[in-house]
């Protein structure tokens, strides 16, 4: 197979001056793309600034070949996100790829949880990915092409205890990335999630003395892959740790219909309601599809395949 390369290609990756962005941005430098390396170098918790990272990333892309740019701009805010994309136009001319990896941790239980930081948390990983989307999505639009990655998380498809401010993050990534798809079909526009695992600033504090190596470089492989033209993948989550890549899908049961309902017959047919042998993927286009079928056993009490 032909080396899939990223030449005349402009990425923007927030979070990419330690970990897993800057195992992104090394390789698609690597692999031709010009890249904005963005990182605001704050402490775990999201607080403080630093420089540092971001050109510390920016000269090792140079020092192989490549060409980059630093940006210390955060995320968190529309002004901040706005400033990253244009630093990609003025630089570059345009921006191509769009990763959001940036990210913070402030851990605490559900009826504990201090409510800054709940939405610090929020602010970097749920808005961040929108303002930066925001910014981006127009460029994109007017040149007919653009690939979206948002770093979403099993603790956003199946949740974690102490964590909930990240989860709810995570979880609103599904919503995001898949609108980003719909609106973006026809205009040559991909947006995919990446659930990655890896052993990062993130996960300071935690027991991993058990883990398998988890490298970053085991996760930037499949952002490749969904950062690039070849790929048409849209609106999927795929999930890369420890050397096992996997994709995650949103299912829907086949259901059941009757014109009228009572909590009892509720209770006594939700096996048939929830029953997994009729499990399936509605697809990119699973809103109308649900659409679809709900109003066709309304109408027939059945779908058109029984």
């Amino acid at each position: 197979m032909d080396e899939l390369r990223f030449d005349g290609r402009v990425a923007v990756i927030s979070g990419a001056g330690r970990g897993l962005g800057r195992a992104y941005a090394l390789l698609l430098a690597n692999r031709g793309a010009k890249v904005v390396v963005n990182d605001n170098g704050s402490a775990i918790l999201g607080e403080g600034e630093d420089e540092g990272p971001a050109q510390q990333v920016v000269r090792e892309i140079e020092a192989a070949g490549g060409e980059a740019l630093a940006s210390v701009d955060s995320v968190a805010t529309c002004e901040g996100a706005s400033a990253i994309v244009q630093s990609a136009l003025d630089a570059f001319g345009r921006v191509d790829i769009l990763i959001h990896n940036a990210g913070n941790v402030r851990y605490g239980a559900l009826d504990e949880i201090a409510v800054e930081d709940f939405h610090s948390v929020l602010d970097v990983h749920l808005m961040g990915a929108f303002y930066l989307v925001r910014a981006a999505f127009p460029h994109m639009k007017a040149q007919n092409y653009g690939r979206v990655v948002l770093t979403s998380s099993i603790g956003g498809f199946y949740g974690n205890q102490a964590c909930v401010n990240y989860a709810v993050s995570k979880s609103g990534m599904i919503g995001l990335s898949n609108v980003i798809a719909l609106e973006g079909e026809e205009h040559g526009i991909r947006s995919n999630l990446i659930l990655p695992g890896a052993m990062t600033r993130m996960a300071d504090g935690l027991d991993t003395s058990q883990y398998p190596p988890l490298g970053p470089e085991l996760v930037a492989p499949m952002v490749g892959w969904l950062a690039h033209e070849d790929c048409a993948l849209s609106g999927e989550a795929l999930v890369a740790i420890g050397g096992r890549m996997a994709k995650i899908d949103m299912l829907e049961t086949h259901g059941v219909f009757q014109p009228h309902w009572t909590i009892e017959q509720v209770a006594a047919r939700m096996e048939e309601i929830a029953d997994p042998a009729t499990y399936a993927d509605l697809g990119l286009h699973g809103y109308r599809a649900h659409l679809g079928q709900s109003f066709e056993m309304a109408r027939n009490g059945r779908l058109p395949a029984e």
